[in-house]
């Protein structure tokens, strides 16, 4: 910014360097003021004496027509000088613009797949036996209709599902959107499920997903497995990979949960939400 400020500057001054150089003419130069323009007192001579102004315009007209090649050579280093300014800021202005991009948010990243990549079609949803004999029946009556999530963010969610099968891992939605009723509940069930109230959840605005690992056709919800951990720790490497948050890294860990990076109107004390 201040780079294309000072050049800006620059070529400014150059501008009015020219103007001053080759079309201002100081009033008070003896140059400006041509033998026929000056008030000179006119001396009684006789008739027949003749005045030396020939001689006198002639040094004068050398003064005000400098040579000419002098003048365009500074004028074509002007204009050079102005030219490679320009073409410097431009210059500048098209490197900020593409550190823009690369700099871009993980948001951003996440428009770019729903746009570019193939749509990918969610899978059906688990029926609610699939959990009574997991670890949490609780979460069998949750809600796990892809439909009412962000569009774009299931797009990433799918994406990531998709890396996980290449790695050997199949992923499941276990909960999706989540009414503030519910999320209310959860806070102050004591369990140390959530430290979010109502609003201030991701889950609440279809921008966040709870997920989990199977083997052998069951959901495994616990991150004490061995190979639950590993699966979720595989799953928060291809997470932040998509631009997406994983719970994982929070002091309060949650490793099923990943949401998207875009900001919500509420958010909870802590920096984050589950």
């Amino acid at each position: 910014m201040f780079a294309v400020a000072g050049l800006m500057f620059a070529i400014f001054a150059t501008l009015v360097w020219v103007g001053l150089r080759f079309f201002y003419v100081s009033p008070l130069r003896p140059e400006a003021v041509g033998p026929q323009s000056a008030v000179v007192e006119t001396p009684v001579v006789a008739p027949t004496e003749k005045l030396p102004q020939a001689s006198k315009e002639e040094p004068n007209n050398r003064l005000i027509l400098p040579n000419r090649w002098h003048h365009l050579k500074w004028i074509a280093l002007a204009i050079l000088t102005v030219g490679l300014m320009i073409g410097g800021t431009l210059r500048l202005s098209g490197y900020h613009v593409l550190q823009a991009l690369k700099a871009s948010t993980a948001e951003n990243k996440q428009i770019e797949l729903a746009l570019t990549e193939e749509k990918l079609v969610p899978p059906a949803p688990l029926p609610p036996s699939a959990f009574l004999h997991s670890d949490k029946p609780e979460l069998a009556g949750v809600d796990r209709d892809w439909s009412k999530l962000d569009q774009k963010f299931v797009q990433v969610v799918l994406r990531l599902m998709a890396n996980m099968q290449t790695r050997g891992y199949t992923l499941v939605l276990v909960e999706g959107y989540r009414s503030p009723q519910r999320q209310d509940e959860l806070a102050q069930s004591g369990r140390n499920v959530t430290q979010a109230r109502g609003g201030q959840s991701k889950h609440q605005y279809g921008l966040a997903v709870d997920l989990a690992p199977m083997a052998d056709g069951k959901v495994v919800l616990s991150e004490r497995d061995p190979w639950a951990l590993e699966a979720y720790q595989a799953m928060g490497e291809e997470a932040e990979k998509l631009g997406l948050t994983w719970g994982g890294r929070w002091t309060f860990r949650d490793y099923g949960h990943v949401e998207s990076p875009q900001k919500i109107p509420a958010q909870s004390a802590t920096g984050h939400d589950v």
